[in-house]
């Protein structure tokens, strides 16, 4: 037998013992055939997947009682008025409470070791029976390590901690109030198509300072409501000592950030918004995690490699933080306990999983292009034990709560990221496109020279990905609207005054970026707060390099009630522009067909859920009886021209559009739009 023919027999042998492995992977494999070659690799993934759940079930009597850490780990009131402790901290020779209750006495209350590098503590009840530890009170466990140091850490499963005054380091606070809060309302139905409104709760306030969670319940939640989106992301909930981290640095996993307010009033943030039909994702960062001690996990119990791979491999050069050793079996606890926290606790319907690239790579996606190149995504590259994890995640999320939504943030565009495990897939539901935003932002040059010169450019090319995201303003980068339009923005948004070129040809070009993204994107669309309506300016939070000023780190929405600027002419669109596909659903239809993408004229048309839509990106050029390929006959149902929208009113909403039997661009009937067109959308 010829070597070649022996290879070809071999492969053979190992896609059919994939096949028998992984339930579904025909499925994947039928849908991309270009991934047989990797069916190992899937096989493998899968494997170590389905060893783990086994091990975990063995041992820990299944996922479900696996990811209930929090109910043993950290402090806990017994029903007898006592109170459990426990932590785990193998690199420790001792472990102590101490705190308010106790005067501070470091070694009163000495933890018992167990098996694993685990400590537990009892302390029995007051004879009284009054609370040991009164809620509101100061903590601390004190590690003694080996090497004689008396370390005083916030336990990891800390519900609540905060800074006090002019204090560098936060405290953590026995969170155990005597009247919880109750949750009033069910969960929404999860959305058939997602329009996602991305915010931040420390600048959701016009005002210089950090606005509150009681702030956005009041003045932001409405307004989510209003603009039609069905879903918030909240951003920077977990918390972070650094602020300017915009919430990427955690410092106590299981604490609801204190510079907002208290966790229940983060509970009837929650709360209010499914009372609304609004589905509520968390950001979760478990990609890493900050470098304090003595307020993080980082050398929790004196050694850099508890929660962590010790030496380089546990650091993040570019972040600056700690990567997390996802093959631990503590740590694994740890955070999928985390994921169950946020679900039970605070109610969240699901997550958006930041920093994934980070985690599915040794190299963390540092210094790569990621051409697409199906190599790039298989091999000794790929850091199995965070893929692995980020498997157990979701099969935990879609296990226990089906209902539940989990988005990944990946820029390299790992296959199978979003394929259920069955098939050798990672799980997810929806990735973010991020590759959209980035091509608006390489465009945002050359659109705006070539409306300023008459230039022609090639704005046409698109790429199609599972969930898209537009407009997320990124920290210290300007928004889209002030690309457009930069300083006028300043002194020509007025009613009052006429449109220069540069404020109208801003206005219409951002109303169109954003529907051509909400409509050919992919199934799911994701707005930065204020970006809605052309927030001017950029975002940026206090930090030594800007004087800790707070100017850039806020939302200034009163520009947008302000019934004299322009900038209630975006929001008006956004609204109704959301509107229309929660009653076309265009988001939950098959992609779009593209029927015409012609570069000399700037017009790109394409049909979605049974709308027809039509963009004229040409920056001098309007049109009189152009023939658009479709199927049907129309009407005007959105035109970014519309006088409510800031537009000219170019166009007539009373005319019919009739298709004639006459093929156009491999559409079978097409028609003619009458009279000059910027945009138009038609059903």
């Amino acid at each position: 037998m010829a070597a070649s023919e022996a290879r070809a027999d071999c492969s053979e042998a190992a896609l059919a013992e994939a096949l028998a492995d992984v339930p579904e992977l025909a499925r994947l494999l039928e849908i991309d055939p270009y991934l047989k070659p990797f069916a190992q690799d899937f096989q493998r993934r899968y494997k170590r997947f389905n060893e783990t759940l086994n091990n975990i079930g063995e041992n820990e009597g299944g996922i479900d009682k696996f990811s209930r850490g929090y109910e043993s780990f950290g402090v806990h009131r017994c029903a007898d008025g006592g109170l459990y402790c426990k932590e785990w901290a193998p690199g420790a020779e001792g472990v102590f409470l101490t705190g308010d209750f106790n005067d501070w006495n470091p070694f009163s209350y000495p933890y018992k070791k167990l098996d694993y590098g685990k400590w537990e503590l009892y302390i029995p009840p007051k004879r009284n029976k009054s609370l040991l530890v009164p809620h509101g009170s100061k903590l601390k466990v004190v590690i003694r390590s080996k090497s004689g140091e008396i370390l005083y850490r916030i336990s990891p499963w800390a519900k609540y901690v905060t800074r006090e005054g002019d204090n560098v380091n936060y405290d953590w606070i026995h969170w155990d109030p005597e009247h919880p809060y109750k949750f009033k309302h069910s969960k929404p139905k999860k959305p058939r198509g997602l329009r996602i409104y991305e915010s931040h709760v420390g600048i959701s306030s016009y005002e210089g300072k950090i606005a509150s969670y009681k702030h956005f319940t009041c003045n932001v939640l409405p307004r989510i409501k209003d603009l039609g989106y069905n879903c918030i992301q909240m951003m920077a909930i977990m918390e972070h000592a650094y602020y300017a981290s915009f919430g990427y640095q955690i410092t106590s996993f299981f604490a609801a950030s204190s510079r907002y307010g208290t966790p229940e009033e983060l509970k009837e943030l929650v709360d209010t918004a499914h009372s609304m039909g609004i589905t509520v994702l968390l950001d979760v960062v478990h990609s890493h995690a900050s470098k304090n001690s003595e307020d993080g996990l980082n050398m929790f119990d004196g050694t850099d490699s508890c929660y962590f791979h010790s030496g380089p491999r546990g650091n993040h050069d570019l972040w600056d933080s700690r990567l997390f050793a996802y093959s631990s079996w503590e740590v694994l606890r740890f955070l999928l306990s985390n994921i169950r926290w946020w679900v039970e606790e605070y109610g969240f319907d699901g997550f958006r999983f930041d920093g994934v690239t980070s985690m599915l790579y040794h190299h963390h996606g540092m210094g790569q292009g990621f051409s697409g190149d199906y190599h790039e995504y298989f091999g000794l590259q790929v850091d199995e034990d965070a893929l692995i994890y980020l498997m157990l995640a979701n099969h935990l999320i879609h296990t226990l709560y089906p209902d539940s939504i989990t988005v990944a943030e990946d820029v390299s565009g790992m296959p199978a990221l979003c394929s259920p495990i069955s098939q050798g897939g990672v799980g997810f539901d929806y990735r973010l496109a991020m590759a959209i935003p980035d091509k608006w932002i390489q465009f945002k040059v050359f659109i705006l020279e070539s409306f300023r010169q008459g230039k022609n450019i090639n704005i046409t090319s698109a790429m199609y990905m599972e969930f898209c995201i537009i407009n997320a303003a990124l920290v210290g980068d300007k928004t889209l609207a002030f690309w457009l339009m930069d300083a006028e923005m300043y002194t020509n948004m007025s009613v009052l005054t006429p449109f220069t070129p540069v404020i109208d040809r801003g206005i219409q070009l951002h109303k169109m970026i954003r529907l051509i993204t909400h409509a050919l994107g992919g199934e799911g669309y994701l707005n930065f707060m204020g970006n809605e309506f052309g927030h001017p300016e950029w975002l940026d939070f206090p930090r030594k390099g800007n004087n800790e000023s707070y100017h850039y780190a806020r939302r200034q929405f009163h520009l947008t009630d302000d019934d004299l600027l322009r900038y209630k002419f975006l929001n008006n669109f956004d609204r109704d522009m959301n509107k229309l596909e929660e009653r076309c659903g265009w988001l939950s239809a098959p992609q779009a067909h593209v029927s015409e993408k012609h570069e000399a004229n700037k017009i790109i048309a394409f049909e979605r859920a049974g709308l027809l839509f039509i963009f004229n990106f040409h920056p001098s050029k309007s049109y009189t009886d152009y023939r658009v390929g479709t199927t049907c006959t129309f009407k005007i149902v959105l035109d970014t021209d519309a006088a409510e929208y800031g537009g000219h009113q170019r166009l007539d909403h009373n005319t019919d559009f009739f298709s004639e039997d006459f093929k156009h661009n491999e559409r079978p009937y097409s028609l003619l739009v009458s009279k000059q067109i910027s945009t138009l959308l038609t059903v």
